[in-house]
């Protein structure tokens, strides 16, 4: 037998070993996917996103002082940045004053309308004086026009009687216009203070929501943490005049961050809310690993809300796989361990089975926070301290 039929020989076996070894690593392969491998899909293309709660000034102000500055940790409440108070202290004394002044005016009304009834009453009795008078002088002028022609009374004396019933006559007159005079400012007074007391008079209600204005103004000028958080980005500076609506600093809260892992549009066919995932990050490597939940698919993909999407109509098109970004909410407990930071890079891998629980809550939805709601508690107590002190004074 010659050497090349010998190698021929020998190498027949061999082939035929490795296609069986490759016909078993492809059933092994096949079986692998079918039971395993299926239900899952995974990308790296997945990063760390977080709300990016901004800072801003509600009123305009000169910066005095700054508390905190980046990569520091701060506290929900915690002052950060304070605003020369100054022009809001002037604002809340003349509110104070303006209140002040509306109490008193108020109570002058109140007052003025028993003092008003009084006049009136001592009006009414003048009128009855002066119409009696009038009857008397009418009738003396009558009994001396009686007189003269009998020759009994003098004509000065007859000029002395008509005198007198002008004089009554006028006195009538005055009376009755000065009783509808306070009849008409009783009238303007009731109208004034109908239905209402003092302290719940419309000017008094309406000084006090300008001193509760100016009580917000000043509490205004102190910027407290709307959130737990670290600082990422100060902009605000010592002396700077800071407009409303100017951003001074960024705060992340960190225990709240969620992944958006970006899978390819044949990924997420048999993926739903609720499914259970497995992240590892770049930061600590595979030796610690997340558990997550699919919280919810983006409506669309990232190229379509893009600041230029592609014009696919545009003639020169070539196909390209897009990607569908999918929020994936973490354990809080495993962040609270190890914490991200946001646009960190993360391997993401989601089980494709039926959701247990539906899906989970989105991190940040329904956030709020109380730290710039005013402490309006105190305001009404000054308020009700200044409509006390101007009502017993």
């Amino acid at each position: 037998m010659s050497a090349t039929k010998k190698t021929e020989s020998r190498r027949k076996p061999l082939m035929i070993a490795a296609a069986v070894v490759f016909l078993i690593l492809g059933a092994a392969y096949g079986i692998w996917w079918a039971i395993y491998a299926s239900n899952y899909e995974s990308t790296d293309d997945a990063y760390v996103h977080g709300n990016l709660v901004q800072l801003t000034s509600q009123i305009p102000g000169t910066v005095l002082s700054i508390a905190a500055d980046d990569t520091q940790l701060v506290q929900k409440g915690a002052p950060l940045v304070e605003l020369d108070s100054s022009d809001t202290e002037i604002a809340l004394q003349q509110a104070e004053a303006a209140l002040a002044q509306a109490v008193r005016h108020t109570r002058t009304i109140f007052v003025q309308n028993d003092a008003l009834r009084a006049d009136i009453a001592m009006r009414e009795a003048d009128i009855e004086r002066a119409r009696i008078d009038l009857a008397k002088a009418r009738s003396d002028l009558k009994r001396r026009q009686t007189l003269a022609r009998s020759g009994g009374v003098s004509g000065e004396e007859i000029l002395h009687a008509q005198t007198a019933e002008k004089a009554a006559q006028s006195s009538l007159t005055q009376a009755e216009a000065a009783l509808a005079a306070a009849r008409a400012k009783l009238q303007t007074n009731l109208a004034l203070t109908a239905g209402t007391t003092v302290a719940k008079h419309p000017d008094v209600m309406q000084a006090a929501d300008q001193l509760r204005k100016a009580w917000l103004a000043r509490s205004r000028t102190r910027l407290p943490s709307p959130v737990d958080g670290m600082v990422a980005r100060r902009s605000v500076q010592l002396g700077q005049h800071v407009a409303p609506g100017t951003p001074l600093m960024t705060i992340v809260p960190l225990r709240e961050v969620w992944v958006e892992a970006n899978f390819k549009e044949n990924q997420v066919r048999r993926m739903a809310p609720g499914q259970k995932a497995t992240l590892t990050a770049d930061l600590y490597g595979s030796g610690v690993v997340y558990h997550g939940v699919v919280q919810g698919l983006a409506a669309g993909t990232g190229s379509a809300f893009s600041l230029l999407p592609a014009q696919n109509a545009s003639g020169n098109w070539i196909k390209v796989v897009q990607r569908v970004p999918v929020r994936i909410v973490l354990d809080p407990e495993e962040l609270a361990a190890h914490p991200l930071r946001v646009g960190l890079s993360m391997q993401v891998e989601v089980a494709l089975a039926e959701p247990e629980n539906g899906a989970a809550p989105a991190p940040g939805a329904g956030l709020s926070t109380t730290v710039f709601t005013d402490d309006s508690g105190r305001a009404d107590a000054l308020i009700q301290r200044i409509i006390d002190e101007n009502l017993s004074s």
